[in-house]
């Protein structure tokens, strides 16, 4: 386990893009990181008792999709560990707000109609909010539980930059952030609030980073 005074350890740390075999760990941790999330909770209705069920299915099919679309899903690892991952969508990627006939027709199958129109929604109002056209988008990202405040986000973060930062199609990349906490943490990375957004109860900042322009 990693602790605040190993700091060898953490200069051990590397961001590479997972493999097939590292989903199954992806799944869990974004699991863990967003079962308590106020708009995951508002989109898979938390109040019912398969929640947990229904969170777990539509995040096994989102990795799943990202995977097949060839998608930027970005793993931290210390040896073989995996310690967090984050998701991006590119631009033109075809699982944006639209998204691909198959999929919508799996999630209704795992995550219900009600939880699939939402999920859609929140996409479509997010994709009209952003201040550009071509952009990525930052999915997920997490960190295992028992491995945060020690940094990992801030180096996972940095890893997801320099894909963005060097695709000169984009002009940057956006996140929905839902939690005070976050805000800050992304605010931090150079993010800035673009437009404040509701789904039904849940309030949040749409958050955009531009592309930096690298030095030659």
């Amino acid at each position: 386990m990693i602790t605040e005074q190993s700091t060898v350890e953490l200069e051990r740390l590397k961001a590479v893009l997972l493999s097939a075999d590292g989903l199954k760990l992806a799944a869990s941790i974004l699991y863990q990181s967003y079962h308590d999330d106020p708009l995951f909770m508002e989109i898979f209705r938390a109040e019912k008792p398969d929640y947990e069920q229904r969170l777990r299915a539509a995040i096994r099919e989102e990795l799943n999709t990202f995977w097949q679309a060839q998608q930027p899903m970005v793993g931290l690892f210390l040896g073989e560990q995996l310690y967090g991952v984050a998701c991006v969508i590119e631009p033109d990627s075809g699982i944006g707000a639209g998204r691909l006939w198959h999929w919508r027709l799996k999630m209704l199958l795992t995550a219900g109609y009600v939880s699939t129109k939402q999920l859609l929604d929140k996409e479509q109002k997010i994709h009209a909010a952003m201040p550009a056209e071509r952009y990525h988008m930052l999915a997920f990202i997490a960190v295992l539980p028992k491995q945060q405040h020690l940094g990992l986000g801030h180096y996972l973060i940095h890893a997801v930059d320099s894909i963005v930062d060097k695709d000169q199609s984009s002009a940057g990349i956006g996140v929905f952030v839902t939690l005070d906490k976050y805000r800050a943490f992304f605010a931090d990375d150079k993010y800035q609030v673009v437009s404040e957004l509701a789904f039904n109860t849940v309030k949040g900042s749409l958050m955009f980073r531009p592309r930096q322009q690298l030095s030659k």
